[in-house]
């Protein structure tokens, strides 16, 4: 049966961090020291949890809603140049190109959604390598509210050019899970961010959690995923 346009299409959409690329680890050692620098002493593991929020989202929860918010320009700076350290040695994880090219080849469209900013997230598309399989990318110098919201989600809908029912998001927070939720997209989790249980995933809306893009490469025909491209 013939479609007009895209309606007939389905999107994947992808968090970046911890779900495509091995870099969570690194944001939560660059959100450390700048915290540090600004006389904060905050846990790692703390850190690790609240990645993938946006940067507003995170500094609430690591650095109290009652902060002196004049300050937050200079704490996501230091972040940024501490994070652009590592820019040379990003690494995708393992499965993750491979992942992009067989949703593409399977006639979905491809839509990475982060909470970077643009210019992290351009490097991060170079060092993942599969630029060739990413019809969009949408960050968040894109919407006016980031992660858990449903904003970056929706972007990525649109981008995409498909309606809720015809996406799947990826991502490997309960942030992930929770925009998507509130977008209407069905979600999968995968567990290399570290930072969260897959009970906790499933908790957060996630339809099926896989231990990495690999895995879930592995499992594409018999995924929500794979059902999309199952319907013409």
């Amino acid at each position: 049966m013939a479609h007009d346009g895209t309606s007939g299409r389905g999107a994947a959409l992808f968090d970046v961090d911890g779900t495509l690329m091995d870099t969570v680890q690194l944001h939560t050692v660059a959100w450390w020291e700048a915290l540090r620098q600004s006389g904060r002493t905050v846990a790692m593991t703390d850190i690790q949890r609240a990645v993938g929020m946006g940067s507003d989202h995170l500094l609430d929860a690591l650095a109290g809603e009652d902060r002196d918010r004049a300050g937050d320009t200079a704490l996501t700076s230091a972040h940024d140049a501490l994070y652009a350290q590592f820019w040379s040695r990003l690494a995708p994880l393992e499965g993750a190109a491979d992942l992009l090219r067989a949703c593409a080849g399977r006639g979905l469209r491809v839509v990475l959604a982060s909470s970077a900013s643009g210019k992290e997230a351009d490097v991060m598309l170079q060092s993942l390598g599969a630029g060739d399989a990413v019809d969009a990318v949408t960050t968040a110098d894109d919407v006016d509210s980031s992660k858990p919201a449903p904003d970056i989600v929706r972007q990525a809908l649109d981008r995409a050019g498909v309606p809720p029912g015809r996406a799947v998001f990826v991502g490997d927070a309960v942030w992930d899970l929770e925009s998507a939720r509130k977008a209407g997209v069905t979600g999968l989790g995968v567990l290399t961010g570290g930072g969260y249980s897959r009970e906790e995933l499933l908790e957060a809306g996630a339809a099926r959690v896989y231990r990495s893009p690999a895995h879930l490469l592995g499992q594409l025909d018999a995924c929500p995923l794979g059902r999309l491209t199952a319907r013409d």
